[in-house]
């Protein structure tokens, strides 16, 4: 795999994830890594063998993950020292992270947002659920935050800028599901009757933005463009009607 680097000291690995690529095996690809199919992690560690000597397996040096299906900026510690610097940042919610989803549906407000408990669904296992504030939720669950302003709107779909305040698990496609506009092409998410575009053969979830402090004191920002596929499944789209 030809993995595109965006930034690179002695530090850390900033990489552009591709779609269809698990980051590090755990779960289902845990069991059936035995098949040959290699993770992102295999990868990093084929052209960086450093990366054993960092955090744990299988784990090791990936500060954060990214689904599956989602694309985009994925940061990678190269020494323990970093990890741990870098994993304070996150806990203490000084990251500035960006995505570009599409999600179902017309949004009536310009911006908004989200603000839950999020717990493992008890209906099914690979999701999470989303409790309203106060409710009554599982002593497992966390809160989570998600703002978004809408970028385009199209007939059928809403292009939107989300940025997260905290880093759940299926965060945003949790919170999109909450309020009715599940990500366009998200299989486990999505409803029975959710549209989805013409050409979309995975959710359109992209993580386009990340502001960070390094090690060395300087603040870097990150960015990555929508991938070509997506940005196809936007020019075919319907305008929305006037």
């Amino acid at each position: 795999m030809n993995l595109k680097v965006i930034y690179e000291d002695g530090s850390v690995l900033v990489v552009d994830k591709p779609a269809g690529v698990v980051v590090f095996p755990e779960g289902e690809t845990r069991r059936v890594r035995a098949g040959g199919s290699k993770t992102l992690i295999d990868y990093l560690i084929e052209q960086n063998p450093e990366l054993k000597n960092v955090g744990e397996g299988p784990r090791y040096g990936v500060v954060h993950r990214l689904d599956k299906d989602t694309s985009g900026i994925l940061l990678v510690a190269k020494r323990q020292e970093a990890l741990i610097f870098f994993q304070k940042q996150f806990k203490s919610r000084e990251v500035g992270k960006k995505y570009t989803a599409l999600a179902t549906g017309v949004f009536k407000e310009d911006s908004g947002i989200i603000e839950t408990m999020i717990s493992r669904s008890p209906q099914d296992p690979r999701k999470q659920k989303a409790y309203p504030i106060g409710s009554e939720a599982p002593k497992s669950a966390r809160d989570a935050i998600t703002e978004y302003k809408v970028k385009e709107i199209f007939e059928d779909y809403t292009l939107l800028d989300v940025d997260i305040k905290t880093g759940r698990k299926h965060q945003i496609r949790c919170h999109l599901t909450y309020i009715h506009h599940p990500i366009a092409g998200d299989k486990l998410y999505g409803f029975k009757d959710s549209p989805t575009p013409d050409g979309l053969n995975r959710q359109f979830l992209h993580s386009s933005y990340l502001k960070i402090k390094l090690p060395n004191g300087n603040i870097k920002e990150f960015e990555s463009d929508l991938p070509k596929e997506l940005k196809m499944v936007l020019e075919e789209i319907n305008p929305a009607k006037q």
